[in-house]
């Protein structure tokens, strides 16, 4: 290759990795519609999924005044033989 073909080669390569590098760095994630598409790391990404809890926040209070009260019941029957 001799010196001209070189200098006008230079300019292509620089302009060339200048337009590949913003593609090489992001990911290939996108919205489309409304949908967002899974990028290249979507089987590293932290799952965003968190299944609904008890429709009563109280459960366990509940559960725990009922065998409460059994337990008195219990003892009640018990001690009045």
């Amino acid at each position: 290759m001799n010196q001209k073909s070189r200098r006008k080669l230079a300019p292509w390569l620089v302009l060339g990795f200048a337009g590949l590098l913003p593609m090489a760095t992001t990911g290939c994630q996108s919205t489309i519609a409304g949908q967002t598409l899974p990028s290249a790391y979507y089987l590293t990404d932290d799952v965003q999924y968190f299944p609904a809890g008890p429709e009563f926040k109280l459960s366990n209070q509940v559960q725990a005044i009922e065998q409460y009260k059994l337990q008195q019941q219990q003892d009640d029957a018990g001690a009045g033989f």
